[in-house]
């Protein structure tokens, strides 16, 4: 079996969400499987520390995660048109996934959340791109053919699936913020299979 890995950080529960949606459009691929994993949160008093388990909800991302996979999507709510600090501080430590040249070749993508339409969502994409590089990956996004991203008025770019939350995150996602997610799933699933084969 080919095994997507989406990996994301989600403060208010969207991203979760998202990735959901995403693992349901990599398993609509014959042949490939999906990974959810997530991060923990990075805590601002030094001393402070996190279960290896966490209390509820997916597990957290192992480099061995990474080892094994054959592509990799990345998800995070925007943090001031950047990704949040929990994944960037996992990321920051695959050095020796680097070193190693494990990724490289293998598909990937990235997702996002924001309160604001404007919010950042394609900067924030773009910051999850720019390690996706470093490690030799071949970076995708949703190609305009793809009716809704064309006319969304909600979320969804051409650098990844991504949905307006509002300020008090008080937005579901929508049909068309949904069908994306499975649309960049799907995408990725069957690029990493086609490379497989």
């Amino acid at each position: 079996m080919t095994e997507i890995l989406i990996l994301y950080y989600s403060h208010s529960g969207h991203v979760k969400e998202m990735a959901e949606y995403i693992a349901r459009g990599v398993e609509t691929v014959e042949n490939c499987i999906s990974k959810i994993r997530t991060v923990p949160r990075v805590s601002t008093v030094c001393e402070a520390t996190e279960s290896d388990i966490p209390s509820e909800g997916y597990l957290y991302a192992t480099h061995d995660d990474l080892r094994q996979c054959s592509a990799l999507i990345l998800g995070s709510p925007t943090r001031f048109g950047n990704m949040a600090a929990p994944l960037k501080f996992f990321l920051d430590g695959s050095s020796d996934i680097w070193l190693s040249g494990t990724l490289i070749g293998k598909p990937a993508a990235a997702f996002t959340s924001t309160g604001s339409l404007h919010g950042g969502q394609e900067s924030t994409l773009l910051s999850m791109m720019l390690p996706l590089f470093h490690h030799g990956m071949i970076v995708m996004g949703l190609p305009y053919e793809d009716d809704l991203l064309m006319n969304t008025t909600e979320g969804g770019t051409p650098y990844g699936a991504s949905h307006l939350a509002g300020s008090n995150n008080e937005r579901p996602i929508s049909d068309t913020e949904r069908q994306l997610c499975i649309n960049l799933g799907k995408r990725v699933a069957e690029t990493a299979l086609s490379l497989n084969t």
